[in-house]
């Protein structure tokens, strides 16, 4: 399938490695030009010099952190135009409800709410006047099956997804979507950093904990960040012009609900 969108320019964020990896190596495939962005400069220029050399596309990149003020004004920059953006961010650490204080649920609204807020704010305006846009945020399963451990996450990104619930109503009329897509356990570093936390908890080996994970997923394995990347792709093709507001699911049928 032709997704229509060759040539088009796209925003990724986190985008070194994992989920951030996975769609815009998708994006590039569909001959995409990308900015991508990412903390730590090495793992980003070796994401950008592999997808050049994968698909022959133009890559930008730009090493900052994008949930500060100064980090997302020099990702802006370099953005220009975008028609393309998909948000991400990492997801803040586990623990326990009477542990977090005030600062820890700020932190975890700038990077997981208000940083996606403020990149759509500053992007979506141009693609309504060009009369065409696409808007991925990567949020998480926990907004549709809450999970414990992650309270924090949870709550930032149910904030975000109330924001979009409602913005992508208003946008769509000017050929702008904005969707969700909520990952559940892919192969991927925050997988790594959660089972680890589990093995160590509980005296158990890694390999021990990822599979007694596996066992709790439908699919009976973890998710790949191609095939996310691949999905994220297809929101952001021409053929995904009726799809707004929405929250979709990549997670192996792990969270049992019915909508």
């Amino acid at each position: 399938m032709d997704l229509g969108i060759a040539g088009k320019k796209a925003l990724v964020c986190a985008s070194s490695r994992g989920l951030g990896r996975g769609c815009a190596e998708a994006l590039a495939a569909e001959g995409v030009d990308l900015v991508i962005n990412a903390r730590t400069p090495g793992p980003l220029e070796e994401a950008a010099g592999a997808i050049r050399a994968a698909h022959g596309v133009a890559v930008k990149t730009v090493a900052a952190d994008i949930t500060t003020e100064e980090g997302r004004a020099r990702v802006l920059e370099a953005a220009g135009d975008a028609d393309i953006l998909v948000t991400n961010a990492g997801g803040p650490p586990p623990g326990m409800w009477s542990d977090w204080t005030r600062d820890d649920f700020i932190a975890a609204l700038d990077a997981n709410m208000l940083t996606p807020i403020a990149l759509m704010t500053a992007l979506v305006p141009g693609m309504m006047a060009r009369g065409w846009g696409r808007v991925v945020n990567i949020t998480s399963v926990a907004v549709k099956a809450p999970i414990p451990v992650l309270g924090l996450s949870n709550a930032a990104r149910a904030g975000l997804t109330g924001y979009v619930a409602g913005t992508a109503r208003q946008v769509a009329a000017a050929g702008v979507t904005i969707n969700n897509l909520l990952p559940g356990i892919h192969a991927t570093d925050r997988a790594d950093a959660l089972d680890r936390a589990v093995a160590e908890a509980e005296g158990i080996t890694l390999e021990e904990a990822r599979a007694r994970r596996a066992e709790t997923i439908p699919a009976r394995r973890y998710g790949l960040p191609a095939e996310f990347g691949a999905c994220c792709a297809f929101l952001c093709s021409r053929h995904a012009g009726f799809i707004v507001g929405q929250n979709i699911l990549l997670d192996g049928g792990a969270a049992n609900c019915t909508l």
